[in-house]
C-alpha cells in the first residue's frame, strides 16, 4: 500500500528494494534517501522538487547535508510525494493508523499549538500498539510546534554583539551615529518578537530589546528630550519585567533617577535611587546607584544623604557583580573607576568642597586619558573639567579655570551633549558674578562661554 502519488515523474517499484534506500528512510536521513532515489530512478532535482513540493534550492541543501528535514509535517509530505511504500514508513507516517493525514493538520502561524490545531487522534485504536503509535505521533507533533523559531542561537549571539558594540561606541562616538544604529537594532528585535520562538529565546529577546530601549533612553536624555527618554525607560522596564531580569530593572530605575537629577524634580531622583537599590544585585550596578544618589542629594543641599551615599559607594566597590549583569555589554553599561571618580568629584563640587572636587575630577580625567581609547567618555571627561573649572573660579584661579574650559570649547558640535550645555551655562553665570567684574580674564572667559550651544539646544533652535 502507498500514500497518494502526484502525477508526473514517478519512482519504479524496484528502487524501493535497495537496502541503502531503506536504511536512509529508516534513519530519517531524507537528504541521502532523496539523492539515492534520484540516482536509481534517473530523476533530476527539479523532478523530485515537483513531487515533494519542496523548493529545488532546499532540496539541494538537503541532499548536500547542510539542511535537515526535521519538521514532521514536511517529512510526511516528502514521503507522501515520492510514493514511499507503507512498509518502509515509521509509525507516525503510516496511513493505516490515520496518523499521516492528521499530522499534516493546519496550525496557526505565529503561535504555538492551540485548542483548534489538528493533532493525531487517539480514539478508534484497535490495540495497545496502535494507541502507542498514535500517542507518539501526537507528542512529536506538539513538540515540533512549540520548538518552532524564527531566530537562531547564532543570530541572538550576533544581536548581543551588536548591542555590545553600540554600548562601547556610545561613550566616544557621535550621538547621531549611535542613535541611528540603536533604532535599527531595536526595530530588528521588535520584528523577531512578533514571530515565534521557544520561551528561553523569547526571554533573551526581551532582555536585548529592553537593553536597546535603555540605551535609547540615555541617548534621548543626552539630546535634551526628557519626554522621549522617559518613554524609552517605560518600555525598557516593561521588557525587564517580561525577561524577569533584576539588573535591567535596576538600570532602568537608576537611569530614571539620572534623568530626574538633571531636571527640576531632584527629590524624585532620590526616590528612584532607593527603588533601584532594592533591585540591584551588587557590583558596578550598585556603585552606579550610590553615585547617582550622592550627586542628586548634593544638588538639593542634603550633605548627610550625599555623604552616606558615598560611603555606600565605597562598600559596593567590594561586592561582586551578578552573573547576568548588564555590564557584559560594556561601554555605557559599565561604571568604571574613572566614572566613579567623576561622580564623586561632582558631588563635592555641588557641596562646595572645591578642593575634594578637583582632586577626584583630576583623578577621573587621568584615568580616562591613560585608559583604552574606546573606553574614554568625552561627555564625562568634559563635565569633570567643568567641575575643576568651577572649583578654580571659586578659588579665584581664573587662568587655571580657562585651561580646563578650552578643551570643552573646542569639542565638536556633535559631541556636546545637553548636560554639557547646562553645566557650561552655570559656569558662564559664575564668571559674571559682581566680584569678578573688573577681571579681564573673567570677561574673556565669560564671552567665550556665553551662548555655548549643545546638541539639544542647537537642534531645537532649528525647529519651526
Amino acid at each position: 500500500m502507498r500514500l497518494d502519488v502526484h502525477t508526473g515523474p514517478s519512482i519504479p517499484d524496484a528502487v524501493w528494494l535497495a537496502p541503502d534506500i531503506q536504511t536512509a528512510i529508516e534513519n530519517w536521513d531524507f537528504g541521502l534517501a532523496s539523492r539515492l532515489i534520484r540516482e536509481r530512478a534517473g530523476l533530476r532535482q527539479d523532478d523530485m522538487a515537483f513531487m515533494t513540493g519542496l523548493s529545488q534550492s532546499f532540496l539541494s541543501m538537503l541532499e548536500a547535508g547542510s539542511r535537515r528535514l526535521t519538521n514532521l509535517d514536511k517529512a510526511a509530505r516528502f514521503l507522501q510525494g515520492i510514493g514511499t511504500p507503507e512498509a518502509l514508513l515509521a509509525p507516525p507516517f503510516r496511513q493505516s493508523t490515520a496518523v499521516a493525514a492528521a499530522a499534516i493538520g493546519t496550525t496557526h502561524a505565529g503561535s504555538g499549538p492551540g485548542p483548534h490545531d489538528t493533532l493525531p487522534a487517539t480514539h478508534g485504536a484497535t490495540d495497545l500498539n496502535e494507541l502507542a503509535a498514535q500517542a507518539a505521533a501526537q507528542s512529536l507533533h506538539f513538540a515540533d510546534e512549540i520548538t518552532k523559531t524564527n531566530v537562531s542561537d547564532v543570530e541572538l549571539a550576533v544581536l548581543e554583539s551588536t548591542l555590545t558594540q553600540i554600548a562601547t561606541d556610545y561613550v566616544h562616538a557621535p550621538l547621531h551615529t549611535v542613535f541611528t544604529n540603536l533604532v535599527k537594532t531595536r526595530d530588528h528585535l521588535f520584528s523577531l518578537l512578533n514571530g515565534r520562538q521557544p520561551l528561553a529565546q523569547t526571554r533573551e529577546l526581551f532582555l536585548l530589546t529592553g537593553t536597546s530601549c535603555l540605551l535609547l533612553a540615555h541617548a534621548s536624555q543626552n539630546l535634551g528630550d526628557e519626554d522621549a527618554a522617559i518613554a524609552q525607560l517605560q518600555t525598557a522596564w516593561t521588557f525587564a519585567e517580561q525577561a524577569d531580569h533584576n539588573d535591567l530593572r535596576a538600570w532602568a530605575k537608576g537611569t530614571a533617577a539620572l534623568i530626574a537629577e538633571w531636571s527640576t524634580r531632584r527629590q524624585t531622583a532620590l526616590d528612584y535611587t532607593r527603588q533601584a537599590s532594592q533591585l540591584s544585585p551588587g557590583g558596578e550596578t550598585r556603585i552606579r546607584i550610590a553615585a547617582i544618589e550622592a550627586r542628586a542629594a548634593a544638588r538639593i543641599g542634603d550633605r548627610t544623604t550625599a555623604m552616606a551615599a558615598l560611603e555606600d559607594l565605597q562598600r559596593a566597590r567590594e561586592q561582586k557583580p551578578a552573573p547576568d549583569a548588564l555590564t557584559r555589554f560594556g561601554g555605557l553599561l559599565t561604571f568604571p573607576e574613572a566614572k566613579q571618580e567623576y561622580y564623586i568629584g561632582g558631588t563635592f563640587a555641588l557641596l562646595g568642597e572645591h578642593h575634594l572636587a578637583e582632586k577626584h575630577a583630576m583623578a577621573a580625567i587621568e584615568l580616562y586619558e591613560n585608559g583604552p581609547k574606546e573606553h574614554r567618555s568625552y561627555g564625562d571627561e568634559a563635565l569633570a573639567r567643568l567641575d575643576i573649572a568651577t572649583a578654580r573660579i571659586g578659588a579665584g584661579e581664573l587662568e587655571g579655570a580657562g585651561e580646563q574650559l578650552q578643551p570643552i570649547l573646542e569639542l565638536p558640535a556633535d559631541r556636546r551633549i545637553r548636560q554639557l550645555g547646562d553645566a557650561m551655562h552655570a559656569v558662564a553665570r559664575l564668571l559674571q558674578e559682581p566680584q569678578l567684574a573688573r577681571s579681564p580674564v573673567a570677561r574673556d572667559l565669560a564671552d567665550a562661554t556665553r551662548g555655548y550651544q549643545s546638541i539639544g539646544t542647537r537642534m531645537k533652535a532649528l525647529t519651526p
